[in-house]
């Protein structure tokens, strides 16, 4: 059986609660986000989320496409319970690295949870994500060039900046970049200066 990695461990635990408590977003902020994104697309009929957290950003993708069959990943057990709670939300409680689902999705994407997971489960990651996106895989993460380190709140091993997209092109086959941006917090409270980037299955 596969161990837990210590992000993992970290994330299930108290300082995951607090960060679910304390990660307060509407989601009608983010629509404008998933509204670009989804007029980038075509025949987007069902997403999942890989680290949904309280589905936030699910909310707001079916606030924007009622029909969406949305499902989300999570991990800790706090935000799984109010995820679950939520209609039209298929809430699935396991860790990214466990979850085999028995089908695909038009698109799947994360938010902000690639960053906090041990570099060494990325590879497998990326393999899976591929293998779940029928159409899109959407990645909106920190970027840096190169990978990165940076403590987060006091902790270290948390938090990695890296090219989380041109790494999944580099390590999978059969995509291609569709459209990318900065969601700058400055301007766009809902967003922490992450760089996101949409990506079409060709083969």
């Amino acid at each position: 059986m596969r161990q837990p990695t210590e992000q993992e461990t970290f994330w299930a635990g108290e300082f995951g609660d607090a960060y679910t408590a304390r990660n307060e977003i509407l989601s009608e902020d983010r629509a404008p986000f998933f509204k670009e994104v989804l007029r980038a697309t075509s025949g987007v009929e069902s997403v999942c989320e890989l680290g949904a957290n309280k589905g936030h950003n699910l909310i707001a993708l079916r606030s924007i496409a009622p029909s969406l069959r949305a499902a989300g990943v999570e991990l800790n057990p706090a935000a799984f319970q109010q995820l679950s709670s939520i209609a039209g939300i298929t809430a699935i409680h396991s860790a990214i690295q466990d979850f085999e689902p028995q089908q695909t999705f038009d698109l799947v994407f994360t938010c902000g949870v690639l960053i906090h997971l041990n570099p060494d489960s990325l590879p497998n990651i990326y393999a899976k994500m591929a293998a779940l996106a029928r159409k899109y895989v959407l990645i909106n993460e920190y970027f840096n060039p190169t990978p990165t380190e940076i403590e987060y709140r006091g902790n270290s091993g948390k938090l990695f900046k890296r090219d989380f997209a041109g790494e999944f092109l580099d390590s999978t086959q059969g995509f291609e970049p569709v459209k990318w941006g900065f969601l700058w917090k400055r301007m766009e409270k809902a967003w922490d200066n992450s760089n996101w980037t949409l990506l079409r299955r060709t083969a």
